[in-house]
């Protein structure tokens, strides 16, 4: 039988669309001895957890907690808990996630309605507007609210308003906003929402934070058919999270330790000051690319601080670039997916990443780089 070495992964930049790289204090915290996932002081961290995911998410949503999952997780949580066969659905399309986001929804078996726009554009809310109109008793309307694979930033006060005189739920995902850029649920009247630890709240992929509003929970404790999943019903999982602590998995315990460092260092800098300094980042990376004669892919006063699609140059190979950035420098960045794939490079400043060292770097790379 053939032995295996160690694993011993090199030390990378993580300067793509993520994940990005955890602060050291989260990753020490990972090391800790292990609990049972029903031990009391386990139970008092899953409390502590909940209220720090209250206070970064903007709410006083009750049901407040991280699904034991990626952020496709905390998609699919939101989609299966809300939607019966048949219902009526609005999805924003500007990307790869807003077309995730129907795949879900119809294999929950909502008639889906698209709202589309160009890749690296917003979703206008006089696009959702008409939308609605056409559509007898919408359900839910759901928004991508950082479009991970194009860099744009939508906004979605108006949506939620319109979604809601519609008699609709509005739906959220944050999987990139979080902890990056403002995310206030209770003020734009989101009634569900996730999102992901491994973007701006510098936490290993793991865990889908979650919430949903009294109004969300309500439909989906009403609702006239089972949830499709069982490891995803929010009826059973509020069961855990909540005072009963009725045993419903086991729940990843190590990176809870990590989630809850990971918002402890995010509170302890202050959301205010987190959100100006992704600002900064972005600004600053912005300008020195404009200086080499590069700009941004995505719509100009709606483009994300924390992700940026660098448009690649005429004649320039982009994957030899990546690879370069890579092999040579130990950096990673990201491709274009979908119709910006080979037209765009996708570089994060994500939470831990999120510094002026690290636009230097990635500016002086650049250079480097495209010199060859």
């Amino acid at each position: 039988m053939q032995n295996f070495a160690p694993f011993h992964p090199p030390q990378r930049l993580l300067l793509g669309p993520g994940p990005s790289n955890a602060a050291p204090s989260v990753l020490q915290s990972m090391s800790q001895p292990l609990l049972g996932h029903l031990d009391p002081l386990f139970v008092k961290m899953m409390e502590e957890i909940k209220v720090m995911l209250r206070s970064i998410f903007q709410t006083k949503n009750d049901l407040t907690f991280p699904i034991s999952g990626t952020g496709s997780a905390g998609m699919e949580f939101c989609f299966v808990n809300l939607i019966e066969p048949g219902d009526e659905v609005i999805i924003g399309v500007n990307g790869v996630f807003g077309t995730r986001m129907c795949d879900v929804a119809e294999r929950c078996g909502a008639k889906v309605t698209k709202v589309e726009a160009e890749w690296g554009c917003i979703i206008e809310a006089d696009k959702v507007a008409e939308a609605l109109k056409k559509v007898s008793k919408p359900k839910l309307v759901a928004i991508v609210h950082a479009e991970t694979s194009t860099g744009a930033l939508t906004p979605v006060e108006e949506i939620s308003k319109l979604a809601h005189a519609a008699g609709a739920l509005f739906l959220l995902d944050t999987v990139t906003s979080l902890g990056g850029c403002p995310v206030k649920l209770d003020e734009w009247g989101v009634d569900a929402v996730y999102s992901g630890t491994q973007k701006c709240l510098s936490a290993p992929p793991g865990l889908a934070p979650v919430s949903l509003s009294p109004r969300a929970m309500e439909v989906a404790t009403k609702r006239k058919t089972k949830v499709q999943s069982w490891y995803l019903d929010v009826n059973l999982l509020a069961s855990y999270w909540g005072q009963e602590r009725v045993y419903h998995h086991t729940a990843p315990i190590t990176m809870n330790y990590g989630l809850h460092e990971a918002l402890r260092l995010v509170l302890e800098e202050g959301l205010e000051a987190r959100w100006k300094r992704h600002e900064q980042s972005y600004l600053s990376l912005k300008k020195g690319l404009a200086e080499m004669g590069l700009s941004l892919a995505s719509q100009e006063g709606h483009q994300l601080w924390q992700l940026n699609a660098v448009r690649v140059p005429e004649g320039v190979d982009e994957a030899a670039v990546r690879k370069s950035f890579l092999n040579d420098y130990s950096i990673e960045i990201g491709a274009g997916l979908g119709p910006m794939k080979g037209k765009i490079w996708r570089v994060g400043m994500m939470g831990e990443n999120s510094t002026q060292k690290n636009v230097e770097i990635v500016l002086s790379t650049f250079k480097k780089t495209l010199g060859k």
